[in-house]
């Protein structure tokens, strides 16, 4: 069964302008003597869905870092809305991710000790919303998802499927410009990973602006626009996909 339809509704998002939403220009990342990435030069619109793919090593979760603000390129500029984030203090950091930025990670990241909705409404919380208020958006994204009646459940009482639907919801919470997706199905079973492959596409398909970074060669045909194909922490090529029939 196909994860229900996302409404615009909830998720209040509003028409994009057609600039990039994501720029980055000759990013280069050390750790050491090792070089994570490599010149990388990168530009995503606004409303894109893109997957980033390639080898275990290559640099794609390092590319995600760079842009989440959980790391600062070692040379180089990373954009986000026009805000170069690796000039953002760490105060302006947290905010940034805070308020910009949605992650979806392949383990969930879910806080054991929390309910399904108080792990989804802390993300709110964080950015100074009231806790009621919180919670009642993150009741409306969960009747969205369809997992309302599984609310009040600790996460070792969900099963993969509605955990990675929790940790969706929480991506969402403060409307984020941009979503950013590790693995989004890589600890899922396959009917799981398919319904979760639907809600991106419905996301995608009402607006969201979405980076993929997956070794799934089909959770990036379905969900994704555009391929961009890494090797040694450089785009090594990239091609435009033809929207599913």
């Amino acid at each position: 069964m196909s994860a229900p339809p996302v409404r615009r509704s909830v998720l209040g998002m509003t028409a994009q302008d057609s600039g990039a939403v994501v720029q980055l220009d000759g990013v280069r990342k050390e750790y050491g003597e090792t070089t994570a990435l490599d010149g990388v030069s990168l530009r995503i619109g606004a409303g894109e869905a893109v997957a980033v793919m390639g080898p275990s090593g290559c640099g794609k979760s390092t590319l995600l870092n760079m842009i989440a603000g959980l790391d600062r390129p070692t040379a180089g500029s990373v954009v986000v809305q026009g805000e170069n984030v690796g000039e953002l203090s760490e105060k302006q950091l947290a905010l940034y991710r805070r308020r910009r930025i949605g992650m979806i990670f392949q383990f969930f990241n879910l806080i054991d000790d929390l309910s399904a909705l108080d792990n989804v409404a802390l993300a709110a919380q964080l950015t100074g919303t009231p806790a009621r208020q919180a919670r009642r958006r993150a009741l409306e994204l969960f009747e969205e998802l369809g997992i309302a009646d599984r609310r009040n459940a600790y996460p070792a009482l969900l099963s993969g499927g509605e955990r990675q639907r929790v940790a969706v919801a929480r991506a969402l919470m403060n409307r984020p410009a941009l979503l950013l997706a590790d693995e989004p199905t890589g600890a899922l079973d396959s009917r799981s990973g398919e319904q979760v492959m639907d809600l991106l596409i419905d996301l995608n398909q009402i607006g969201q602006t979405l980076i993929l970074v997956t070794h799934d060669e089909h959770l990036a045909r379905r969900c994704a626009g555009r391929i961009v194909e890494f090797a040694d922490g450089r785009v090594t090529g990239e091609h435009t996909l033809e929207p599913s029939a």
